[in-house]
């Protein structure tokens, strides 16, 4: 079983926010699943560049932080869905406004990335001179 070499610290609203919601694709689950995406499968090709392990993991991480629920249903196969909770609900605007804010500046952060990766590349080749 993993074991954190780093322990958790919840000493203020931003580090537990970070703990619940960070995550390569947590915020897109939460989108996904607020517009009525509940099924794992579906989930899985809406987010195609995750793989479905990282995907269970972190469906499992959002479930254990209460951020979303998980109903099976007693049927073969076995069907699952997700839906987002009441506190789940309370996080919606935040992803919303980020999403926004992405897209409002898009244009320069396409640049800024690519430049930081630019330059990511440049300084390696330094190093290795």
């Amino acid at each position: 079983m993993y074991k954190r070499k780093i322990p958790i610290e919840l000493d203020c609203g931003l580090d537990l926010a970070r703990e619940a919601l960070f995550g390569k694709w947590k915020i897109h689950l939460i989108y996904f699943i607020s517009q009525g995406i509940k099924r794992p499968g579906e989930l899985q090709r809406k987010i195609p560049g995750a793989t479905r392990r990282v995907l269970n993991v972190q469906l499992n991480q959002l479930e254990a932080h209460g951020i979303i629920s998980k109903k099976i249903y007693p049927e073969l196969p076995p069907k699952a869905e997700y839906s987002l909770t009441d506190l789940g609900c309370t996080v919606l605007p935040i992803v919303t406004a980020l999403g926004q804010w992405g897209d409002d500046h898009q244009e320069y952060l396409r640049r800024a990335i690519a430049e930081m990766q630019v330059g990511s590349v440049d300084q390696k080749f330094l190093i290795e001179e």
